[in-house]
C-alpha cells in the first residue's frame, strides 16, 4: 500500500475551467457531497495533512469529520501555485498582455516571474520540499491522505521533470476530490533538509 495518497480538494465557488481561483474560493454544496462519495479512503490511512487554503483544508476537515482521522499538520507547502494577482478571477481569453508574455516565455526561463506570481522554480522547489515534508511526516504518522490543489499535485507527482513538470501538471486532468498515490519511485533530493529543521 502507499504510504502518501494525494487528494485534490473539492469543488469550490467560481469554479469554470481555465480559471485562476481567488485564494479564499470555499467548497460548495456539491464539494462536500463529492467528499463524501469520495469515501471510503483507501486501507491502512491514519492521518491527513492539508494545504491552509480555504477549499483545501474544508475539504480534509470534512474527511476529518466523517472518518475519524486527525490532521496532523497544515502547512504553506501545499497551498497551490501563487498565480500573479492580475490573473486572479479570470479566464485565458481576459488575461492581460504581461501575463500572455510571462507564459511565453516561462519554459525558456523557468526563474522569470509574473509579477507577484510563483516562477516555475520556485514551484518545482517548494515541491521538492514539500515531497521531503511528506515523506518524514509519514514516517512519524503512518500513511498519510494529502488534500491540495491540482497543480501542485501535478508537479509533485512529476518532480524529475523539474520546472517543466509545471507544464504536465497545468494539462494534466486532476478531477475533485480525485485520489492517486505518490509515486514509489520518487525520491527526495538528498540536499534537502526537512523543512522544519
Amino acid at each position: 500500500m502507499a504510504d502518501i495518497w494525494l487528494m485534490r480538494h473539492g469543488a469550490y465557488e467560481g469554479h469554470r475551467p481555465g480559471h485562476h481561483a481567488p485564494h479564499d474560493a470555499a467548497l460548495t454544496q456539491e464539494g462536500r457531497d463529492q467528499v463524501r462519495r469520495s469515501l471510503p479512503l483507501p486501507n491502512g490511512i491514519t492521518a491527513i495533512v492539508t494545504s491552509p487554503v480555504p477549499r483545501a483544508r474544508q475539504t480534509a476537515t470534512l474527511v476529518s469529520h466523517l472518518t475519524g482521522l486527525p490532521i496532523v499538520a497544515v502547512s504553506g507547502l501545499l497551498a497551490e501555485w501563487r498565480a500573479p494577482s492580475i490573473v486572479l478571477g479570470r479566464t485565458s481569453e481576459t488575461y492581460p498582455p504581461a501575463y500572455r508574455a510571462w507564459r511565453a516565455r516561462r519554459l525558456a526561463n523557468p526563474s522569470l516571474r509574473c509579477e507577484d506570481g510563483e516562477s516555475l522554480t520556485d514551484l518545482h522547489t517548494r515541491a521538492r520540499h514539500c515531497a521531503a515534508f511528506l515523506h518524514h511526516t509519514a514516517g512519524r504518522h503512518g500513511p498519510l491522505l494529502v488534500v491540495s490543489h491540482t497543480v501542485l499535485l501535478g508537479v509533485l507527482t512529476h518532480l524529475q521533470q523539474g520546472p517543466a513538470a509545471f507544464t504536465t501538471a497545468a494539462n494534466t486532468p486532476w478531477h475533485f476530490t480525485e485520489r492517486r498515490p505518490l509515486p514509489a519511485h520518487q525520491q527526495v533530493a538528498p540536499d534537502l533538509q526537512r523543512p522544519d529543521q
